[in-house]
């Protein structure tokens, strides 16, 4: 991922980081401030019906999403721990240092006033990400699978917008609110929406956390 970070024209300023445990003594190890939380986790049969459920409810029910959330679709498959990266750095692009060419700058100037499903499409078309990823892709790394690989894992983003926790999952419709959260909380507080997800699936030990820190 510092590599595909290095390659997009950011700054070492941020880095990611391994989440070594949900324990307090374990989170307390994660360099602060922590700007995005990236969940690697499987997707089974029991997160696919929680999934439903859980789109339906806010359907019916509503959900508070600010607009400055920066949220797309995904739609190139295989490319969720791409979009889990953008989403985790467009959401804090206010933090980040981008170098002067930065592909990835420019995606996000471009593709600021878009629909998720327009933004979607742009990434289709945007050869210096994709080629990135793909690159990446083939050095083997577990963060992205190569592109015709069947994976059954899935990378999500939380990311804390004003003073809300947001999951972006570009598999779902909209992003979800997941309620309050501070500068100083934010890593707790996204790892206990992590934690949801691995009580959902009490037989899997697929699970995998990674923080965008401060180096």
């Amino acid at each position: 991922i510092f590599q595909f970070l290095k390659q997009l024209g950011i700054h070492p300023d941020w880095q990611f980081v391994d989440v070594y445990g949900m324990e307090p003594e374990l989170l307390s190890m994660v360099p602060r401030p922590v700007c995005a939380v990236l969940l690697l986790f499987p997707i089974t049969e029991k997160y696919e019906t929680f999934r439903t459920e859980e789109e339906e409810r806010i359907k019916a029910k509503g959900q508070d999403v600010k607009s400055s959330v920066y949220f797309m679709k995904q739609t190139i498959n295989n490319a969720c721990g791409t979009i889990g990266l953008i989403h985790a750095i467009a959401n804090n692009r206010d933090k980040m240092n981008f170098e002067t060419n930065s592909s990835l700058k420019k995606f996000l100037e471009d593709s600021l006033s878009m629909t998720p499903e327009e933004r979607a499409k742009y990434l289709e078309t945007y050869e210096a990400i994709r080629v990135t990823h793909e690159s990446s892709a083939h050095e083997g790394q577990t963060e992205a699978p190569s592109i015709d690989e069947k994976v059954d894992l899935h990378f999500i983003a939380l990311v804390n917008v004003g003073g809300h926790l947001y999951e972006l999952d570009g598999r779902k419709p909209f992003p979800i609110n997941h309620g309050e959260t501070t500068d100083d909380s934010f890593l707790e507080d996204a790892i206990e929406v992590c934690k949801k997800f691995m009580e959902r699936d009490p037989e899997e030990l697929r699970f995998n956390a990674i923080a965008l820190s401060a180096a």
